[in-house]
Parts: C-alpha cells; structure tokens; sequence
C-alpha cells in the first residue's frame, strides 16, 4: 500500500513548526513584570538659602551643643527623623492651609466618619559638607493632609506634578524644605530640625464668607484652584535622643513667616509622631512597672476560672503573631453597674463621637497593639515588653490605623514584663504624650495567652486595661481580646498543646434528642446512605482531622425555601476547630498525639453503642451580609450525628447592645449570648445523582420575642459542596479526561487517514464529499488553536474570578497531556485540510474537462444555504427553549479562564451559540446527506470506518459525560457552568437525543451509499406518494476515469498527460 503524497509530510511538518513556535513562547513567562524599574532621575539639593535658616531659626541655633563625631549619624539623619502618618491640627483662626471636599459621603454618614489629618515627612538629603561645628544641612519633604481612609505613608512623587490635589474625600499637599540639623541637652537632649519651606498652596477666597468656595463647585470646572507660590514657610521638629516609655513622641511646629494680612498666610499648624523602629528602645520603667504590678501576677480576675495560660519560652513569638497588623477587639462593660457615663466610656481612651455612638456596645470598635518591642530574658522565662495601644474607632479603616504613628488621647505607650512562673504580661500605660512627668501613666494592662479553649472561651489573647487610682476620671476596666481564627491552628501557636473542653453536650444530646424521633424513614436512610465518618483504613486522629476537612464547609448559601426568583446571596463559612479529642488539625509527622488518645486504626477500636458513635465537636460559624448580623459569628459547640451526616450545636454570640441591655441580661454566659440552637445538615457521600448535594443550615434563638436579644429563625441552604474524596476525584479527572482526548483525536486521526488512502481508489467519488462537512470538522479543530480551549471542556469560572489549580498548573504530567492533546489537533485539523484539498482539486478537474456542463459538476452552494437555514432555525428554537428554562434565573454575563489564567466575559447568548457549534460539529454528516440528496449520487463518497468512526469520535464525550459520577463543582454556580447537568443539550436528556440523531444520520449515509438513487425512488415512491423527486440530469453520474481521460485528449488539447498525474497525486 502506498503512503499519502509528499504534500502531507510538507503540511505537518509546517503545521508542527507553527505548533511548537507557538506554543514555547507562549510557555516562556518573564519572572517579574515590574522587576525592570526606571531610575529615578537624580535630584540635586541645593542650600542656596541657609542664610534665611540662620537668620529664623537663630534661638534654636543658639541653644544648640556641639555635636561630636559619629560616623552613624548620617544614616540616624535619614531613618530615625523621618516618620510616616503622624497627626497634625491646625488652629482655627479663619486662615486654614488647604480644603476638604465632603461629598464623598451622605451627610448622615459623614456625621459619624471624620476625616483623618495625617502628615509624613522624609529627610531626603544630608549635606555632608560641614559649614558649622553646631549644625548639619538637611533637606526634607514634607506631605500632609486630609482624607477618609487614605494614607500618607507612600512618598509623593514631585517631578511635573503639582503640590496641592484634591478629590472627594482627599486633600493632599506636599512642601519641599532645606535647613539645619541640630542637638541640645536641654528637656533631656533632644535633636531639633529647623527648616524654610517652599510650596503651591491653593489660594483662598479673602472677600467670601467661605475662603473655599471654589472647592464646592461641581462639574468640569471643579477643583481649579489658582495658586500662590510661598517660600516662607518654617517648619520646626523636635526628637528625643532616646527611645523609651516617657521620651519617644516627636513634636513640631509649622507656620507661616508672611503677615497676617496676606492671602498667603496660614494659622499655625502643631505636629505629632513618634520614633519609629529603626531607633532602639531603651528599657528603664523598672521602678513604674513594680509599683504597678505589685503584687506580681496582678490579681485582674480574668483568668478566675483555673484556664491554663502559656508559660512557654517563645511568648515573644506568640505576641508578635497575634499582634502584628492585627487588631484586638473591645469587649463591652457588661459587668458595669454604675452611671451611664461611666460604664460607656473606653476605657483611659478619649471617647470620641463615633464611639459614644455605639452606646458602650463598643461594636466595631478595635484596639491595636503597635511598635511592639519584647525582648526575652533567661532563656525565654522572661521578657520585657513595650508597645502602644491605639483605639480604632468604627468606620476607620484598619489599615489606615495601622500606619498611624501620632500620639493623642486615643494612644496609650506602654512597658511591662512577662514571666512564665505566671503566664501574665503586666504592663504600665501612659495615655497620650509623656514628658518627664508620670501623671499621665496611670493605666495598667494585663494581658495573658489562654491554652485551653471553649465555646465561651475562643481568644488567643486576652487583657484588661484598668486604672491604677480611683481617683475623679477613673473608668471601669476595659477588657480586649484577638479571636483565634481556625487559620491560626495551622502555625507555631498549633504546638503549644492546645485543648478544647466541651461544656454544652448534654444540651446538644437533648436538641437532637427533641429533633430526631426514631421513624422507618430514619432506618432507612441510614441504610442505603453514607454521610461522612471516620475513615477504618485511617489511624483514629488522622480519621479526625479528615472528617473535620470534610464537614468544613466555604459555600455560598440562600434563603431555605426561596423567598423569591433572585435570592440574595450570603457566604457561609463552617470550620470545625475540634473533633472529639482532636483539636485543630493532625499530621502524623508531627509525632503527638492527644491527651489520652493513641493513634491506632479507628476499626480496631472496640464496638462501640450507636449513642457512643456520636461525636463531640466545636466550629466557628461566620455569615456575611446585613441580613445576618444578629448572627454574623457563631461560636458553636455539640454532637456529630455520622450516621445522618448532621449537627446539633449550641450556639454563642458576642452582642453588641447597649451596656445597659447587657448588664439587664442576667442569663448571659461571659457577656455571649448561648440561648441559641443550630443545625447543620450535610449531603450524603453517596447516591450524589439521587440527592442534591447542599448543606441546609438552620439558627434559631430560644429567647422569647419580647426579649431584646431575640432574632428570627434563620434557614440557608447552600450551593452543591464537595467532599475531601470528590476533591480529589475533580484533581484525577483532569488527567482521565485528558487521556481521553488522546484516545478519540487518534481515532478520529486513522479515520481521516483511512479517508486519505480510500480516496486514492475511488477517484470517481472524491467530488461527491461534501466540502461544508470537512468545513464543519476543521473549524471543530481550528477553534481550540485559535482560543487554546480545550478540545471537549471550557472550564468557566466563578464570581471571584478563580485562579486554575497551582497544582493542575505545576504538575508536569498535565503540560504533557495539553501539548499532546494540541498536537494531535493540529495533526487533525491538517488531514482535514488535505482532504478538503483533494475534493476542490477533484472538481476543479471535473470542471476542466466538461467546460459546457458545469452543472455536472457537484457544488456545496446549495448544500451551505440549506445547512445554514436549518442550523439558524434550529440556533433560534435553542436560544427559545433556553430564554424559558432561565426564565427563573437571572440574565448575567459570564465568565471563562484561559488556559493563561485571564478572565474574559461572555453573554448568556454567546455561551449558546459555542454550545451550538458544537452541536453542529456533533452532526456534522448533515451537509453531506444534503449533498447526496441534491447530488442524487450512484457511488460510495465516504468510507464506512470515516464516518462511523467520526461519529463515534463525537459520541463519546456524551457517553462519558452520561455514565461518569456526577461531581458537583462548588466552585462554580449554576449559571457560571458551561457544561451544565440539568439545562439544555448538556442536560440527560441531551447526552441521549444527540447521539441517537448522529447515529440516525450515519444510518441515512449507509443508506444512500448502500443503495443508488434510483432504487431508493422506487422503494420510496408508492402510488400518488412521492416520497423522493424523479431524477435529473443536473447531477447525472459523469464519466468513468478511463473515459475521462480520453473526453480530456478531444475536448482540451492542452492539458498534458504530465499535469493530470500531478492533479491526481
């Protein structure tokens, strides 16, 4: 048998060539994007009037001591006297630096959220020529103003930009300073900057009653301010020499040189920071810290329950995990039985608007815990603590607070020690900013690491500030704690031998006691059903840790039943922190086991009643969205029923009423509110095609509705979930479904070449194969090398724009089943091109040959036309039959990932027309029975293996789609997936119609090759009924091939012998 002609080796070779260009350079990625940075172009500080320094700044210079030779003091310069988000007020003497445009906001809410005034400044320049022995030149840029939530810590870039911006919500300038560094040892020894300023400060409106009405304007003509070019502006910052509990704030002045009278002036403007980390701390509050503590540990009552606290050696580990850019939260007075002014009040903290709004719930109020230095001693027995507490209050936003660096009456500096004979921080607090004077320190922290955890106890850290005298002003201690959060049982704090100690089990037995009464259905779903359980081939607390991954539930949910056709969504998060004696999570290499439990396999255990078969089990339940505040965080705690997959937990929440409900509320447990009984339901792990894979989730409170703390019931059921097994079936089948691709495009490659070689001997049927089917095939190929999707699946992605797997990515054995899978397409998608290629040169020769007939000639012109308007026909019942089925959804747009990992938008109907594509691929034999209809053939175009074979190609991901285990992919909501199991043709239904209408269409091939046109009129016209039209004689068979050649030799004398060889080849 003789191989195809040279011209298909030269198709594949380029085809390959085109594939692997491609396809390497798509696969090389830069590392970094931004790792190619522009240097900024250099800036040249000039000191061009020290002269006018001297001649402002000449007490301070005259005060200033001889500064000594260090060679450090130039990097000192640069870090330590600069500092980041300090505060700064202005004096309200009718003359303000810069406006602030509110309307960001309603004026409702603007009421309770203030603007921020937060300053930066950077010591951009040393001069390290030496002009005097009492001071250095310095240039510095400073940059201040007012905003809501915006920050000031990044360093503005001046270079064509203009000093002053303003938008809604935001004012910024900027001012660009040179002048003398200095030292004295007077208050202590301190380091002072005196500094001339130039800047463009917007200019006022002096004969308005508002000096920035222009900064009220609205539309295109909004914030153009004219500006005024001032260059005498002198600033002043003083620093302490050292770092510690009553020297570390930084304070200064800025204000204007002009005349009061002129436009340019401002009111002088008062400063305030602190040293930030690159000055050491210098511990010296000994004798502070005795008084205060004494005796040591303080009895602060907060751990009178026996709780087991951390006296490891690592507690400076410990503090900076849970204290690092987090904040503590504030629990309410609810202990407080005093005036209401004295019971609301924070703590030593000022109590501003926005907190006095909360009513001593304190709600949304947080406490930070910055610039936390600890420094251990004795081998980690002791340590010696500093820090600063800052009040948060509502609305500010948190990463805003901290950067923070000013000290006010929201700010508390702090110094103490730990020891782990006690397990207790104790620490003296001095509010606001400290001088030599300790009048100011007269607050004392306590602060403790708890081990052992409970439904009333879930804090990884817990304080109290209280005041030291009961003198006028006292408050009632304020206490704060740092929720562990279940991720926080996944590092270092996870090996200090936690435990969890289980107080509402028998309430939890008498819930499902009351809510499950013994009934035949009950038995029987208990035995065709399996919920998840503990695994017999697993060791008992790695069966633990997996059951506690599998009832962990990350879903989003909807009301239960549905209240209307579009629910509002919530996202639910279930994490389990104990089960049974495991708590937190269990890897055999950590070589621990729990208190009292060996790690042997679970099924060696003796048998068990089914009352002991119930688990014991903690969780965490967090719910988004106003709707579900009453029940926002749950503390839950109770039994695991294996055998019905479901829950029955008591429930705590923290409540953020007015201290005055809470202390009326006698039955409160630690200041939570434990009245409340919830229920979780989970989807077996079986019969997934029987029964809808949702978690249903039920909360309801046991308080009477005249109670103040009463909520309505709440029921959710969530979105399909997965099992740990069914994650790891999806993983494996990327991989199976791949080898898939492999198998059917090499199938559907040897049917193609089985068409190749069959042609060579049937040259008089070549011009009958249709060449809109070969279309239909190769753009079935072609798509997936244009777009890269793949060839039987488009993965679409969820609405938070999921990332592909990092470890489908990483996994080398996957990038080999996509190149191959690519290049078998490519291979494809070539022979078809071939193919097609034989037919249109087999026509062309048709065409040569009988020049005066060219009707004899097949054409697919008609063939498309009919096959368009059936398709389009068919596109518009679709897109119909959809527009109901969807009616109770919303109409939204789509989105897909690439194989790249970019998100790209489709509209419902275009997602229907890509899914009709491949409906078309799927019947791709429509055009050619159009074809031998209207052709009226008399011979065997197509080979039996081609066509049953392709049709078996296009089969086949409907088969397997309809015998594989139906997992649900959570991750993907129903009308975010594009294959989906129960709508239009992917639906059951469709895995059968389809394949039966392609087999349909094969049989009518077989049937209009097997027997020619003219028998199929007389067996199919009966009588008055003609079922086919006569014959005629557009299409009538032509020549044979010898005849051919010699009507070629008389009708054309000038195609040569030579040329219908090569046409033939």
């Amino acid at each position: 048998m003789r191989i195809p002609s040279s011209d298909l080796y030269i198709w594949i070779l380029l085809g390959l060539l085109v594939f692997f260009s491609f396809s390497f350079t798509d696969s090389y990625v830069t590392p970094f994007d931004g790792a190619v940075s522009v240097g900024e172009p250099s800036v040249t500080y000039k000191y061009d009037r020290l002269d006018e320094v001297k001649r402002e700044c000449k007490s301070i210079i005259s005060s200033a001591s001889e500064l000594k030779p260090d060679d450090n003091r130039v990097y000192t310069i640069r870090n330590e006297l600069s500092f980041l988000n300090g505060d700064w007020a202005q004096q309200e003497d009718g003359s303000p630096i810069i406006p602030f445009d509110d309307r960001d906001m309603p004026k409702s809410s603007a009421d309770l959220i203030s603007p921020l005034k937060l300053i930066s400044f950077w010591v951009m320049d040393v001069n390290p020529v030496r002009t005097s022995k009492y001071t250095i030149a310095v240039s510095g840029l400073l940059f201040f103003g007012i905003t809501r939530n915006g920050s000031f810590a990044y360093k503005p870039y001046l270079q064509g930009s203009p000093d002053f911006q303003m938008w809604p919500g935001h004012s910024q300038l900027a001012v660009s300073f040179q002048g003398v560094y200095t030292e004295s040892e007077g208050k202590g020894g301190e380091r002072v900057m005196c500094l001339l300023g130039t800047s463009m400060l917007p200019s006022r409106q002096p004969d308005s009653t508002d000096p920035w009405e222009w900064a009220k304007a609205s539309g295109p003509y909004a914030y153009q301010p004219s500006f005024l070019q001032d260059d005498q502006i002198l600033l002043v910052l003083h620093y302490p020499k050292t770092l510690t509990l009553s020297s570390r704030a930084i304070y200064g002045e800025m204000k204007s040189l002009n005349k009061k009278s002129s436009i340019k002036y401002f009111d002088t403007i008062h400063i305030s920071s602190q040293l930030g980390p690159y000055a050491n701390y210098e511990f010296g509050s000994e004798e502070l810290i005795s008084k205060t503590c004494n005796p040591y540990p303080y009895p602060d009552n907060l751990m009178d329950d026996g709780t087991d606290v951390y006296k490891g050696s690592d507690f400076c580990g410990i503090l900076q995990r849970f204290t690092s850019r987090e904040a503590f939260s504030v629990v309410p007075n609810w202990k407080c039985n005093n005036a209401d002014e004295y019971c609301r009040k924070l703590g030593p903290f000022m109590s501003v608007k926005e907190i006095n709004a909360t009513d001593g719930g304190f709600k949304n109020v947080r406490l930070l815990m910055q610039d936390v230095r600890c420094e251990a001693q004795g081998n980690g027995s002791s340590a010696r603590v500093s820090a600063v507490f800052r009040a948060v209050p509502p609305f500010e936003n948190q990463f805003t607070a901290v950067e923070r660096t000013g000290l006010s009456n929201m700010t508390l500096s702090a110094e103490g020690i730990w020891s782990s004979s006690s397990g207790q921080l104790c620490m003296i607090g001095c509010i606001g900013v400290v001088g030599k004077s300790v009048d100011r320190c007269d607050s004392r922290i306590c602060a403790y690491a708890p081990l052992v955890f409970s439904v009333k106890q879930r804090n990884a850290i817990l304080g109290s500030i209280s005041s030291i005298n009961n003198r006028t002003g006292s408050y009632f201690p304020l206490s704060f704690e740092k929720i562990m959060q279940p991720s926080d049982l996944w590092d270092q704090f996870s090996t200090s031998h936690l435990s969890y100690k289980y107080s509402k089990i028998k309430l939890a037995g008498a819930f499902l006691e009351r809510s499950e009464p013994f009934n035949l259905g009950s038995v029987i779903k208990k035995s065709f059903l399996k919920f998840p359980s503990l695994q017999d081939s697993e060791s008992f607390l790695v069966s633990l840790s997996l059951l506690s991954e599998d009832l962990t539930l990350h879903v989003s949910a909807v009301p239960d039943p549905l209240s209307n056709l579009h629910p509002l969504r919530t996202t639910v998060q279930v994490d389990i922190l104990s089960l049974g004696p495991l708590f937190g999570r269990y890897w055999p290499s950590q070589n621990y086991s729990t208190a009292g439990t060996e790690d042997f396999p679970f099924h060696a255990k003796a048998e068990s009643t089914e009352r002991q078969m119930l688990l014991n089990v903690s969780a965490q339940l967090i719910l988004d969205g106003k709707l579900y505040s009453n029940a926002s965080l749950l503390f839950l705690e109770g039994l695991y029923d294996p055998h019905f997959g479901k829950m029955y937990l008591i429930g705590c929440r923290d409540v953020r009423a007015s201290w005055k409900i809470l202390f009326e509320s006698h039955d409160l447990e630690a200041g939570l509110d434990c009245s409340i009984e919830v229920k979780i339901e989970y989807p077996p792990t079986t019969a997934l095609w029987l029964i809808n894979p949702t978690a249903k989730i039920s909360i309801a409170s046991q308080r009477t509705e005249d109670d103040p703390l009463y909520f309505g019931p709440i029921n959710l059921q969530t979105l399909p979930i997965l099992y740990r097994k069914q994650r790891e079936d999806i993983l494996s089948r990327r991989g199976v479904e791949g080898i898939l691709r492999i198998l059917t495009l090499s199938l559907a490659i040897a049917c193609i070449l089985s068409q190749l070689i069959y042609i060579r001997d049937k040259v008089d049927a070549v011009p009958y194969i249709s060449l809109v089917m070969l279309g239909v095939q190769a753009l079935g190929y072609s798509i997936p090398l244009i777009t890269g999707a793949e060839a039987l699946f488009k993965r679409m992605a969820s609405e938070e724009y999921e990332k592909p797997s990092y470890d489908l990515d990483k996994n080398q054995w996957f990038h080999v089943i996509d190149y191959t899978v690519k290049l078998l397409v490519l291979v494809a998608f070539l022979l078809t091109l071939r193919l097609g290629q034989k037919v249109w040169k087999s026509r062309i020769r048709l065409l040569t040959r009988t020049p005066l007939e060219p009707r004899r000639v097949p054409s697919d012109k008609r063939v498309l036309f009919t096959s368009l308007v059936i398709h389009t026909i068919g596109f518009i019942i679709v897109l119909t039959v959809h527009a109901f089925n969807a009616s109770q959804r919303p109409f939204r747009q789509q989105k897909y990932i690439d194989p790249s990992g970019n998100a790209h938008t489709l509209w419902e109907w275009e997602t229907k027309l890509e899914e009709y594509v491949g409906l078309v691929q799927d019947f791709f034999l429509l055009p050619q029975i159009i074809g031998n209809f209207l052709w009226q053939i008399h011979c065997k175009p197509l080979r039996k293996v081609y066509y049953i074979g392709v049709t078996i190609v296009r089969l086949l991901p409907h088969v397997y789609d309809y015998i594989r285990t139906p997992v649900f992919n959570p991750y993907f909501s129903e009308e975010y997936e594009f294959v989906n199991p129960s709508l239009d043709f992917y639906s059951k239904f469709g895995d059968i119609a389809i394949p039966v209408t392609a087999v349909l269409l094969a049989i009518v091939v077989y049937i209009q090759q097997r027997w020619s046109y003219e028998k199929l009129s007389q067996t199919l016209n009966s009588g008055q009924c003609k079922l086919l039209p006569l014959g005629s004689r557009v299409y009538e068979r032509l020549p044979s091939k010898s005849f051919e050649a010699e009507l070629a030799l008389g009708v054309n004398e000038s195609v040569e012998p030579e040329r219908d060889q090569k046409d033939e080849e």
